[in-house]
């Protein structure tokens, strides 16, 4: 029987002296990955348990027992509780989590607008963290984050899970070696924006408290619209499709321009915004164009077609949901790249048997989170690069909004010669919700 394409793949990673091996998943893989002795398992509180918090948190369980979980909204928090067997504490206010001691590791899935400030008081408290992307809500926002991690040496792995996809970290090599020549552009889609509104405002249920929902963002009254998932599409609480997509896809981008500890110089975009009062007010298109120093151009915006698409002078690769398309990756077959040259950090995590997919990728990202809290080595999705990525996702919306041409000194992160533009790097932060170290 011919080959499929994943099967060539794996042949090329293994040719390659890469880990990636052939595997089936059992149902019984989590309880095989559990340490020996009961003394080798981490005390996990969780923090946003609505979508990616349970979920994040399912693929921590071969390495520890949940004991706390916390949620603003009861009705989450009390599910979320029953979900892990019932024993864990379950809190409204996240800082009384952060007081256990008993809690070890603290992984945060609650709404963009709260995820650097949990991460900077887990941090503080001595927890390590597993925070979901993007890692941050405004550039201002990883200025102050960054030192805490650094001072207190707490190990933090940021939720951007295509980086422990093998096939995605392959495409990133096979450009950095070469393979395609000069890197010339660099395009990626991020999908359009939902729209909708006016939505109604009503009293906040009671099981749920609005005030602390909202944290640093405005006071305004409670509209269902707002939270949960749909906080996504409020430049209040998130960035809309640029940073929640951007966040996995503008990583890669600059993981394979070898960029991933910098940014761009330039940025110009357009865009249009809803006229609608109570409503989603991401913009409704938008179009982005990034040059970097190295004078690679990146382009973004909802009308391309998803994925990460790496073009240059022999070549392109176009990488999408796990597949990679494209002349030079086929040809890693029959010429494979010499991995110890090239090869990026790598975490495969075979001591627990792997699925495909989004699963497969967080089995080994998590998997590398609790690796790193052992060895006290730096995790796949550090904050360093991961704070370059939410940046490129925040100075795109911004460019957004003003419609120009602006200029971005990565280094010193701010733009040149435009206050304007600079204003936009931080937002106000309601009375008692501030970020403070």
């Amino acid at each position: 029987m011919p080959l499929t394409r994943r099967q060539l793949l794996q042949a090329a990673v293994a040719s390659a002296g890469g880990a990636m091996i052939p595997y089936v998943f059992s149902a019984d893989a989590a309880t095989q990955a559990e340490p020996k002795s009961k003394n080798d398992r981490f005390g996990i509180g969780s923090i946003g348990m609505r979508y990616q918090g349970t979920v994040n948190t399912n693929h921590a369980l071969p390495y520890g027992d949940v004991v706390a979980i916390c949620d603003v909204d009861r009705e989450i928090g009390e599910k979320a509780v029953a979900h892990f067997g019932g024993k864990a504490t379950l809190y409204e206010d996240y800082r009384r989590l952060l007081e256990r001691k008993d809690v070890d590791v603290v992984f945060v899935g609650a709404p963009d607008h709260w995820h650097t400030k949990m991460l900077i008081d887990a941090c503080l408290a001595g927890k390590d963290v597993y925070a979901e992307k993007p890692l941050t809500l405004t550039v201002d926002e990883g200025k102050h984050l960054l030192p805490v991690v650094r001072r207190t040496e707490r190990v933090v792995q940021v939720g951007t899970r295509l980086r422990s996809d093998h096939i995605h970290r392959l495409a990133c090599e096979t450009v950095a070696a070469g393979r395609l020549g000069k890197l010339r552009r660099v395009m990626v889609g991020v999908g359009k924006n939902p729209t909708g509104g006016p939505f109604p405002s009503e009293a906040a249920p009671p099981h749920l408290n609005w005030d602390l929902w909202l944290g640093q963002a405005p006071l305004v009254p409670y509209t269902k619209e707002r939270c949960h998932f749909t906080f996504r599409w409020w430049y209040e609480y998130a960035g809309g499709k640029m940073a929640d997509i951007g966040a996995h896809e503008l990583d890669q981008a600059q993981w394979g321009m070898g960029m991933q500890h910098s940014g761009p110089v330039e940025i110009e975009a357009t865009a249009t915004y809803p006229d609608v009062a109570n409503g989603y007010n991401v913009a409704t298109s938008f179009a982005v164009r990034m040059r970097y120093a190295n004078g690679v151009e990146l382009i973004t915006g909802d009308a391309l077609p998803g994925g990460v698409r790496f073009e240059g002078e022999r070549g392109w690769l176009h990488g999408r949901k796990g597949e990679i398309n494209g002349a030079p990756f086929d040809l890693l077959n029959d010429d494979p790249i010499p991995r110890e040259q090239y090869q990026l950090y790598a975490h495969d995590n075979l001591s627990r048997p792997l699925r495909t997919g989004k699963e497969g990728q967080l089995d080994v990202h998590v998997g590398n989170f609790f690796d790193c809290v052992k060895t006290r080595n730096t995790p796949l999705s550090d904050v360093v690069s991961q704070n370059c990525a939410a940046n490129v996702c925040h100075l795109a919306n911004i460019a957004q909004r003003l419609g120009r041409k602006l200029r971005w000194n990565p280094d010193e992160q701010v733009f040149v010669g435009d206050e304007e533009a600079n204003a936009l790097l931080r937002r106000p932060q309601r009375k008692g919700y501030e970020i403070s170290v």
